[in-house]
């Protein structure tokens, strides 16, 4: 019997160790690209701002606690659109006990600790989407490039593909 179903695609990088100390982009989308996260405001005259609605604020704090969780990670860039997140995940060397995380483990435990904290705000079935984009940044200019990508992301959310209106 033939499956039906369409065949995922994995963006993963075969061979890749993800855990590897460097710096990754990675992008995560909202369940069905509802807007629950942020609003934009100010475009055009004015400077576009990011108003984060209660789940925003909560997925804002559960960002930066992952530094707690994981020693060896520092959150370095970062925006929360109205249905997606973009982040620039550092990862440094391991302290001592601690074992290295894979970009995927703390994408995980990210997406689960955000949705639990956001489901005792108020009721919410499904957060985010079940997978995420990541990119490997490979070099001063790759990542210089997606460090101005994130922070004119506010002013270009018209222009997003991931733009839905709110």
């Amino acid at each position: 019997m033939e499956n039906s179903f369409p065949q995922r695609k994995h963006t993963r990088l075969n061979h890749y160790d993800y855990s590897t100390t460097g710096a990754y982009y990675i992008t995560i989308c909202t369940q069905n690209r509802r807007c629950l996260l942020s609003r934009i405001v100010g475009r055009g005259l004015a400077p576009a701002e990011t108003q984060y609605t209660p789940y925003g604020q909560i997925a804002k704090e559960q960002l930066f606690l992952l530094e707690k969780r994981y020693p060896s990670l520092k959150i370095d860039q970062y925006v929360i659109m109205p249905n997606h997140i973009h982040a620039i995940l550092m990862l440094g060397e391991t302290v001592a006990d601690d074992p290295r995380p894979s970009i995927m483990d703390i994408v995980c435990a990210y997406k689960s600790l955000t949705t639990r904290a956001c489901k005792k705000f108020a009721p919410i079935d499904k957060l985010f989407q079940t997978s995420f984009y990541e990119h490997v940044i490979r070099g001063r200019e790759d990542y210089n490039e997606i460090a101005e990508y994130i922070i004119n992301n506010p002013k270009q959310w018209e222009l997003d593909k991931l733009y839905t209106k709110e």
